[in-house]
């Protein structure tokens, strides 16, 4: 599989560009309390992040893992010019941060898994 710089940069600004705007609605309309807008970020995340790892169309995690570590490495660096100026470098100290970059890294692998009814069961011969 060749590099594809495309899909490197653009899945990497479509995610953080996505969960910005969706933490930014959070924050608007005071959605930011308890686990249900953590679970429901996550649960986006991961969705973008399986749907950026499909889109590679890859066969192999050696394939995958180049783009989807450079998107978690891409979100550091949009979260250093984005969101230190208001929040400051101790956004760095918050583990969901860090949680956020590694679901990012290790969630396009789960494409490679079959998912149930899209496989078939071997036929046997009667």
């Amino acid at each position: 599989m060749r590099f594809r710089i495309g899909a490197l940069l653009g899945w990497g600004v479509v995610i953080y560009a996505v969960m910005f705007l969706l933490w930014s609605a959070f924050v608007t309309y005071g959605f930011v309390e308890g686990m249900a807008p953590r679970i429901l970020g996550l649960v986006i995340l991961v969705a973008l992040a399986i749907t950026a790892g499909r889109s590679l169309k890859a066969n192999s995690w050696h394939d995958i893992i180049p783009y989807s570590i450079c998107w978690g490495l891409i979100m550091a660096v949009f979260d250093v010019f984005m969101s230190v100026p208001f929040a400051g470098w101790q956004i760095f100290s918050d583990w969901n941060v860090w949680f956020g970059y590694g679901v990012v890294a290790l969630a396009p692998l789960l494409v490679l898994y079959p998912r149930f009814g899209n496989f078939s069961l071997p036929s046997r011969g009667v």
